[in-house]
């Protein structure tokens, strides 16, 4: 689930009316989203990245582009102390996001684009974000890495996983044809590293492996100078 410039041409993706991009392309995909990324194994990607953020008592956190609330729900799990916040402009992925909250009063949901976040400077602890860097724009790459630098606390950190860094010729060649989508490449090599960089970040990878038809995800953890 992904945030998008608003008017964006790439926001009307598989006939998409919105200026947003639902779960898998399209409202219609919603109802089998959470089964999709189970059966593709996405909740352990989930629990590396809850891992690595080391969410402590007492933490504010944020996920950008929560989607149905999967990372948002999880991490709530794995650190009952901390107080977590999912954003995703989809209304109707929050609703289903909210269903699943239940009993959980550490977490809330709230509509946000990432480029336009609703909270004060210097709010959060952490910030996750899984499989929702690659949809975007260049321009709101740009906004968004701004965006996590103003509501991150100094030496606060963002960990992010996507389809991202340095593929090998091990990967396959149905990776191989998903780098070739623009949106994909730019979140090759050392890009996200880089804009992370220039957005007042220090950016390192963190792990890297082959993930069936996604290509090479990267896990990385930024730290807000």
């Amino acid at each position: 689930m992904v945030s998008m410039t608003k008017n964006s041409p790439h926001s009307r993706t598989m006939g998409n009316k919105h200026d947003y991009l639902p779960a898998a392309g399209h409202d219609a995909f919603l109802p089998v989203y959470d089964l999709f990324t189970r059966l593709l194994g996405v909740r352990g990607i989930h629990r590396t990245l809850v891992d690595q953020a080391e969410l402590a008592p007492g933490a504010e956190v944020l996920e950008i582009g929560c989607g149905t609330g999967n990372l948002t729900l999880l991490s709530a799990d794995a650190a009952p102390g901390a107080s977590l916040v999912g954003t995703d402009p989809d209304p109707r992925a929050l609703a289903r996001a909210e269903r699943k909250r239940k009993h959980r009063e550490n977490v809330r949901f709230d509509r946000a684009y990432s480029q336009e976040l609703p909270f004060p400077d210097a709010s959060f602890d952490r910030v996750l974000s899984a499989f929702m860097w690659h949809h975007l724009d260049s321009d709101v790459k740009r906004a968004t890495a701004a965006e996590l630098h103003r509501v991150l606390r100094p030496g606060a950190r963002l960990h992010l996983v996507d389809v991202a860094g340095h593929p090998t010729p091990t990967d396959g060649r149905v990776a191989r044809r998903m780098h070739r989508n623009p949106h994909l490449a730019e979140n090759l090599g050392d890009a996200i590293p880089n804009l992370l960089s220039d957005n007042g970040f220090d950016c390192a990878e963190t792990s890297s492996r082959a993930f069936r038809r996604f290509g090479r995800i990267t896990w990385y953890r930024a730290t807000r100078r």
